[in-house]
């Protein structure tokens, strides 16, 4: 097949099926024009090659380098209560704005812990995430800041509880929160989303628009018995949601290295999950009980506290495994 000659053409060749289709939204965001300029590139750089295997692995470099750029979705999964995933929000989206990130919180809970936890009075909220998803309101009406600066949230709301059945009949009734994040997401280093603990539609919507997932894990036995679920849950979602989604992490919590059980179930994680495990591990601290009484995260209610000390070295170990 003869060359096309023509630059434009040439481009339009190399990069149709990997850039236009694939990342039509970076190009409108004008993106990858940027991380061109920045790198001293030029399209000839990159477009100067046939079609080749090279050729491929650099658009696929290029590409997923503007990806990070954009912002990362986290979400907060555990079907089972009580295992820490609010607390996990709170004190990770805190301490990840101590390192100078930007970062958003998304309270997709209808008992707004996560929102009550950083100081916001939902009884004068206008704009929940309620609104963003089911009244089609703009995610930026939903932003409200935070004492910790570089943090901001929507809140939740307790009508969220008949929002799975108003999303019924929408269409793409799976990507509503995907489509609602769009926006919003090259402005934030990392979006973080609560999930309630269930397997609904709502905590579907927070795993079909995430990049991956952090699994909350609490030391103790029945903590481990719907870990099976979730991650069919999650393989499900990935076949036919959401591909790129990937678990970031297995997080364990309220550890007790006193207790035999919860060594054992570290253990026993570790063991099965192997790199997939954070190498922090949150340990029992009564001050990361009664700092979301105050409405302020714990690195604010006691920075010294081992709650605190826990959750910045996993917000360290998180940047460091995203920036490899």
């Amino acid at each position: 097949m003869r060359k096309p000659k023509h630059l434009f053409a040439t481009f339009f060749n190399t990069f149709y099926y990997h850039l236009f289709i694939t990342k039509l939204q970076i190009l409108k965001s004008n993106l990858f024009f940027s991380y061109l300029r920045n790198h001293k590139l030029g399209i000839k750089d990159i477009v100067g090659k046939n079609r080749t295997g090279a050729d491929t692995q650099i658009t696929n470099r290029l590409t997923e380098k503007i990806r990070k750029n954009m912002g990362k979705i986290i979400a907060l999964a555990n079907q089972k209560g009580g295992v820490g995933k609010t607390t996990t929000a709170i004190n990770l989206a805190a301490s990840l704005a101590t390192y100078e990130k930007k970062v958003l919180v998304i309270d997709a809970d209808p008992q707004a812990n996560a929102s009550s936890g950083l100081g916001i009075d939902i009884r004068e909220i206008e704009c929940s995430i309620y609104e963003c998803l089911i009244n089609k309101a703009a995610i930026t009406d939903g932003i409200h800041n935070t004492c910790v600066e570089g943090l901001d949230i929507i809140p939740s709301h307790i009508d969220l509880v008949g929002a799975e059945i108003e999303m019924l009949d929408m269409p793409n009734r799976e990507k509503i929160m995907r489509e609602a994040l769009a926006p919003v997401k090259d402005k934030y280093d990392y979006i973080l989303i609560d999930c309630s603990p269930s397997l609904g539609l709502i905590t579907v919507n927070s795993l079909t628009a995430a990049d991956s997932v952090i699994i909350p894990v609490q030391c103790e036995y029945f903590a481990l018995e719907g870990i099976s679920k979730l991650l069919n849950t999650i393989k499900i979602i990935k076949s036919n949601l959401n591909p790129s989604l990937d678990i970031e992490g297995f997080l364990l919590t309220m550890f007790n290295s006193r207790l035999r059980l919860s060594n054992q179930v570290y253990n026993e994680v570790k063991k099965h999950f192997r790199e997939l495990v954070f190498n922090t591990v949150i340990q029992r601290n009564i001050r990361l009980g009664e700092a979301p009484s105050m409405g302020i995260p714990v690195i604010m209610y006691d920075a010294d506290s081992t709650g605190a000390k826990n959750y910045l070295a996993l917000a360290q170990e998180i940047i460091n495994r995203n920036n490899e």
